[in-house]
């Protein structure tokens, strides 16, 4: 599966990398994971609902997540990933 990431999402992850290489390197790993077996069980991918309904979430570690919708691109599906960090800042 091939993913996008928001202009907001890059400047973050831009910031982990600068200030936690170890996080960004699992970040990485999870996403290499994901684009090859989308619903691998360490992701723990599941649908959100709420205000965040249609938006989907994985798991980096047991405090880190990610936040991304599909979104159908000629004949491809895209995951747009928009929000990374702990539970309390993307579940907000």
């Amino acid at each position: 599966m091939k993913i996008d990431f928001s202009p907001a999402c890059q400047k973050k992850l831009a910031v982990i990398k600068r200030k936690d290489q170890a996080l960004f390197k699992l970040i990485s790993k999870q996403l290499v994971c994901f684009q090859q077996q989308p619903a691998h069980p360490s992701l723990r991918l599941h649908k959100l609902k709420g205000s965040l309904d249609d938006t989907w979430s994985i798991s980096i570690n047991k405090s880190i997540r990610m936040i991304f919708y599909y979104r159908q691109m000629a004949e491809e599906k895209r995951a747009v990933f928009f929000a990374v960090g702990t539970h309390e800042e993307v579940y907000k």
